[in-house]
C-alpha cells in the first residue's frame, strides 16, 4: 500500500516514467488487439504485390511473398511480448524463492545458493542459451523456458540483499514471537516489502528477454517461419535490404521502441523507489 501511495505522489513529476509507461502500454495494446487492428491475416500472400513499398493499401509495404508487413509486425509483437512476460515470470519465481531462502536462513543454505549463482554467472548468458537451444527443438515454449532458467541470478542477489535487511526488522521479530511459521513470515512479511527491486528487475528483464528472443529468431534458432516474430522478420529482410529496406527497418524500429520503453520504465521506477536516487 505504501508503494502505491508513493507512486501516485511522484509519478506525475517523472517524465521518463510517463514516456516509458506510455510506450509499454501502446505496444502491449497493439499486440493484444492485433486480430482486430491488423488489416490482413499475417500469412496471407498477395502474389501480385510482392515487395511493394509502403502505400495506402499496405501501410508498411509487403515482403517477398506479398504478406503485409504491418499485420506481421502486430502479430510478431504478440510473440515477443509473450516470450518476455513468461520468461521473466519464470526467472522472477526462481530468483525470488532462492533469494528469500538464502537471505533468511543464511548459513550453509546461503553458501550453497550463492555458489550456484556464481557458477551460473561464469557463463555468458546468451551463449549459454545458444548452447542449450541448439540441442532442443526451436519451439516457442522451449525458448521461454530456457531464457527463464538462465536469467534468475540477478533477481536472487537482489532479493537476498533485501531479505538480509528485512529479517532483522522489528515486525519480523514480532511475527516470530507470535509463532508464525517460516513460510508465513517469508510470504506475508518479507516478500511484500521486497517487491520494489523485484518489480524493477522484472520490467528490465522483459526488455532483455525480447532482445534475446529476437536474436535467436534472427539466427534461425527461435520462432520459425511462417510464424511472424520481429527477429525472423529481420532475418527475412536481410537478403533484400538494398531493394526493400522497409523489410528490416520496421521490425528493427519495433524492437528498438519496445526495449527503450521497458528500459525507461524500469530505470524510472528504480529512481522513483530508491530514496537515494530520487533527487
Amino acid at each position: 500500500m505504501r508503494l502505491i501511495q508513493r507512486l501516485k505522489v511522484l509519478v506525475g513529476h517523472n517524465t521518463m516514467l510517463i514516456l516509458g509507461g506510455s510506450i509499454v502500454l501502446l505496444m502491449s495494446l497493439a499486440a493484444l488487439l492485433a486480430p482486430w487492428i491488423a488489416p490482413y491475416p499475417p500469412n496471407t500472400e498477395h502474389l501480385d504485390h510482392i515487395l511493394e513499398a509502403p502505400s495506402v493499401r499496405f501501410w508498411l509495404g509487403t515482403d517477398r511473398l506479398g504478406r503485409d508487413i504491418f499485420s506481421r509486425l502486430l502479430y510478431g509483437g504478440r510473440i515477443s511480448l509473450w516470450v518476455g512476460f513468461v520468461a521473466v515470470g519464470i526467472s522472477i519465481s526462481i530468483g525470488a524463492a532462492l533469494g528469500l531462502l538464502s537471505g533468511y536462513f543464511r548459513s550453509w543454505v546461503d553458501e550453497v545458493i550463492m555458489r550456484l549463482v556464481d557458477i551460473m554467472l561464469c557463463f555468458p548468458s546468451f551463449f549459454l542459451i545458444l548452447a542449450v537451444i541448439s540441442f532442443l527443438e526451436p519451439d516457442l515454449g522451449n525458448i521461454m523456458i530456457v531464457i527463464g532458467l538462465t536469467s534468475w541470478m540477478g533477481v536472487t542477489r537482489l532479493v537476498r540483499a533485501e531479505t538480509l535487511s528485512l529479517r532483522e526488522r522489528e515486525f519480523v521479530a514480532a511475527a516470530r514471537l507470535a509463532g508464525s511459521s517460516t513460510v508465513r513470515i517469508l510470504v506475508q512479511h518479507i516478500l511484500p516489502n521486497a517487491l520494489a527491486p523485484i518489480l524493477i528487475t522484472a520490467t528490465l528483464g522483459v526488455a532483455g528477454a525480447i532482445l534475446i528472443e529476437s536474436s535467436l529468431s534472427f539466427l534461425g534458432l527461435g520462432v520459425q517461419p511462417p510464424t511472424p516474430s520481429w527477429g525472423n522478420m529481420l532475418m527475412e529482410g536481410k537478403a533484400a535490404i538494398e531493394i526493400a529496406p522497409w523489410l528490416s527497418l520496421y521490425p528493427g524500429l519495433a524492437i528498438l521502441i519496445t526495449v527503450l520503453g521497458y528500459n525507461l520504465l524500469g530505470e524510472s521506477l528504480r529512481d522513483l523507489l530508491d530514496p537515494r536516487l530520487r533527487q
